[in-house]
C-alpha cells in the first residue's frame, strides 16, 4: 500500500521517514491536497500528525470522508482521544515517536485490515464496550466457533482483562491463556483484541 504523510510540520515528516526508513511515500500539507491524492484510490495508508492537523482530521471524521486506512499519531497520545478516533473509524492511534518495531507492527496490522492501538487504549476500549451487551449474532458466533474454555476467555477479554488477569481468574497459566487467545483470533478471523472487541460489540 502507498503511504501518505499528512502534516503541516515538515520536521515530523522528515523524522518519520528517517526513523522508520520510509522511501516510497507522498506528503500532503493540507486537506485539499490530501483529498486530491485519495480520490478513487482505496489502497492508501494515511499517517496523520494529530499535533499539526487535528482540526483537519476531525473534519474528515465528522464529514464521513475518513480514509479507509487512517493512522493518527500524536506526541502525547491520550486514551480519551484514541478512544474517540478509533470508535469513529481510525485504524490506528499511537505515539508519533514510537519505536520502529512498533511502527512496523502497526503498519502490518492496518495493511491487513485490522485495528492497532497501544495496550492501555485497548483495555479502555474493552471496558468502554463492557456495558454494551453483545448481540445475539455475536453470541451465536462465539457458541458455534469456540470451545467452552475459549468462550470463558473471550468474555473476559470483552471485560477488558489482560492475559495475566484472565489466568488468575480461571486459575490457569498465562501461557495457556495466550494459546486460547491465539485460537480465538484464528477461529474468529481477527488479529488483535481491538478487532475482536469491534467484531463482537
Amino acid at each position: 500500500m502507498k503511504i501518505i504523510f499528512f502534516s503541516s510540520n515538515i520536521d515530523i515528516i522528515d523524522e518519520w521517514k528517517e526513523r522508520h526508513n520510509i522511501e516510497n511515500s507522498t506528503t500532503c500539507y493540507d486537506i485539499n491536497s490530501l483529498n486530491n491524492k485519495l480520490e478513487g484510490d482505496k489502497q492508501i495508508i494515511v499517517i496523520a500528525d494529530y499535533d499539526s492537523v487535528a482540526s483537519e482530521v476531525n473534519s474528515l471524521i465528522s464529514s464521513g470522508l475518513i480514509p479507509n486506512h487512517l493512522i493518527v499519531l500524536e506526541k502525547e497520545p491520550s486514551v480519551v482521544t484514541g478512544k474517540i478516533l478509533i470508535l469513529r473509524g481510525a485504524k490506528a492511534y499511537g505515539n508519533s515517536r514510537m519505536l520502529s518495531h512498533h511502527y512496523a507492527q502497526m503498519l502490518k496490522t492496518v495493511t491487513e485490515g485490522n485495528v492497532w492501538t497501544y495496550p492501555e487504549l485497548t483495555a479502555t476500549l474493552a471496558k468502554a464496550t463492557k456495558k454494551t451487551p453483545i448481540s445475539s449474532d455475536a453470541k451465536e458466533l462465539i457458541e458455534s466457533r469456540l470451545s467452552a474454555k475459549e468462550e470463558k476467555v473471550v468474555y473476559l477479554i470483552l471485560e477488558g482483562l489482560t492475559n495475566n488477569a484472565i489466568a488468575s481468574e480461571l486459575d490457569i497459566t498465562t501461557r495457556t491463556v495466550k494459546a486460547h487467545v491465539s485460537s480465538i483470533f484464528s477461529k474468529l478471523h481477527v488479529n488483535d483484541r481491538v478487532s475482536l472487541i469491534l467484531l463482537l460489540k
